[in-house]
């Protein structure tokens, strides 16, 4: 067991390694259901690996606690390596630094016990040499569940506490897809647009989604026999600067 660090280490193929590692080293914990691993051999002595510990269901938020703080520890030696935890639907990546792992676990518990969320995925997403970022996926069982979920998440003290260093936030559910503007902000006027027609009549399905040139994108499809050119006014109207970027369809057949 002592020599693992130094065999991982001079590993042709560290990832490999590396996974390996953690397999061996997470294998029998309790309340660990499952162990995925993953494994990049980017050049000879160099790569890096991914796991995930899958945990039982009905694992108490007590002991996901306790296993995240271990996990935390063992990511903080195995800097190569990045850990994250799969409970109650929800996967998270856990990082060495303790405050932010912290803020991680918080919105964990706060996903998990909101009936709006079906399932999530909150990863670790460096970019452009800012280390405090995240890519974070939520499927919500509705649309209208799904837009909510949206806003709570931006919303400063309500329901789920918005994490510092977000990149992407994408909420999805039947009949929306609702995503953080190219700027990593709240799409006003995307949803603006959406609410809109909303209000005025029924949408069968609609995406906002970030778009490079335009800051938003605005694709929303009404139900069959609904008056197009006047859904696409209301859109339009609702969200001035975004132009072309918004997209009224109908539903109808042919």
């Amino acid at each position: 067991m002592l020599g693992l660090p130094s065999l991982t280490g001079c590993a042709i193929d560290k990832g490999t390694a590396l996974a390996s590692d953690f397999e061996e080293s997470w294998a029998g914990t309790p309340d660990v259901a499952k162990i995925h691993t993953t494994k990049n051999n980017t050049l000879p002595f160099k790569g890096t690996s991914t796991g995930t510990l899958i945990l039982k269901d009905g694992t108490s938020a007590d002991r996901v606690t306790k296993l995240v703080g271990e996990l935390r520890e063992y990511v903080a030696r195995h800097d190569k390596t990045t850990g994250r935890i799969t409970a109650d639907g929800i996967t998270f990546t856990v990082v060495a630094d303790e405050g932010r792992t912290g803020e991680i676990l918080a919105l964990w518990r706060s996903l998990t016990a909101d009936d709006r969320v079906a399932d999530a995925d909150l990863n670790d997403a460096p970019w452009k040499g800012a280390t405090d970022r995240w890519r974070i996926e939520v499927t919500a069982v509705d649309a209208t569940g799904a837009l909510a979920v949206f806003k709570d998440m931006y919303a400063k003290g309500d329901r789920h506490r918005p994490l510092v260093g977000v990149m992407v936030l994408k909420v999805r559910g039947p009949g929306l897809s609702v995503e953080s503007d190219f700027n990593d902000g709240f799409p006003a006027e995307a949803i603006a647009a959406y609410e809109a027609v909303l209000a005025q009549y029924p949408v069968a399905r609609a995406t906002l989604r970030r778009d490079a040139v335009s800051g938003s994108a605005v694709s929303i499809v009404v139900a069959e026999g609904v008056d197009r050119d006047r859904a696409g006014e209301l859109a339009r109207n609702a969200a001035p600067n975004l132009g072309t970027a918004v997209e009224v369809t109908s539903d109808s057949v042919g």
